[in-house]
């Protein structure tokens, strides 16, 4: 996808009746459906069964099956309860009549309170770094496939930007965080909140779980790796505009069971903290000789 029109499209879902919606793949190069998508076009499903004076504050989504490429997605969204200040929806994606991921969304009335937030990270600005797509052009001669791989995995409209050096070939252990900046390559002040979560809910999915494989490097080869996320929260704290830049705060508290986990806390350039997420996911490895 090269154009901000692209991604809404793909985001945007095909309306069959009230409560019943499909949607088409992003192709991606590992084969399978990206969680991504699933999150960002089931809030859309669920965003055209509310009042316009509701924004999604949190949403907690559980993968069950592997999505396939060369089928649509159906989404059947319930009304679990429209409250005065509340509204909460459950949607379920479906592919062949099997639920391949549901998920609880709830929405509220704008309101004031009280207010307080941690602090931004204190890293290095996004004028100052590289794309990662440029941070990768060494892997060309090193590892060709592997760039051509990492290079298409991201959509062109979303511009990340890491903080920390990329190097997936290496093999030194690095504690398990990192911190990324990403926006839309595009003007999106003609989008609404509710497009901007949506979004925002898509690009949530990148750099989460890898996070957790970065303090076993060397023990476990890349290529003999199986990563595939399990669910997947966010809440949303602040409006926000992601044609500017947003920084991507995250951290790896825990791994085991043949699981790991994350964490990520998204800021705005100017240091409000827009939105949380959490998710955990299977990594299977099979150890290095």
């Amino acid at each position: 996808m090269k154009t901000l029109q692209e991604l809404l499209d793909l985001l945007h879902l095909k309306k069959i009746d009230d409560q019943r919606f499909e949607g088409q793949n992003y192709m991606t190069p590992w084969g399978r459906v990206f969680g991504g998508q699933v999150l960002g076009q089931a809030l859309n499903a669920a965003y055209q069964t509310v009042s316009e004076d509701r924004l999604a504050h949190s949403l907690h989504g559980y993968f069950i099956l592997q999505g396939k490429l060369d089928l649509p997605v159906h989404y059947q969204v319930e009304t679990l309860r429209d409250g005065k200040s509340f509204t909460t929806r459950r949607i379920t994606a479906l592919q062949e009549n099997k639920a391949i991921f549901v998920m609880a969304v709830s929405f509220q009335k704008e309101q004031t309170g009280i207010d307080h937030q941690v602090e931004k990270p204190n890293v290095l600005p996004p004028e100052v770094l590289l794309p990662d797509q440029k941070q990768l052009e060494y892997l060309q001669k090193k590892s060709p496939e592997l760039y051509t791989m990492l290079t298409a995995i991201r959509p062109e409209i979303l511009e990340f930007r890491s903080v920390e050096h990329i190097d997936p070939t290496s093999h030194q252990p690095t504690r398990p965080e990192r911190h990324v900046w990403f926006r839309i390559n595009s003007a999106a002040t003609q989008l609404t909140q509710a497009q901007q979560h949506q979004i925002l809910a898509f690009a949530s999915d990148y750099n989460l779980l890898i996070t957790a494989v970065q303090p076993h490097r060397g023990k476990i080869k890349r290529e003999q790796m199986f990563m595939a996320s399990l669910d997947h929260a966010m809440w949303f704290h602040r409006n926000f505009s992601l044609d500017q830049w947003v920084l991507y705060a995250i951290e790896s508290p825990s791994a085991s069971n043949a699981r790991g986990f994350a964490n990520g806390k998204i800021f705005s350039q100017d240091g409000a903290l827009i939105a949380s997420v959490s998710q955990e996911g299977v990594i299977r490895t099979h150890p290095v000789n």
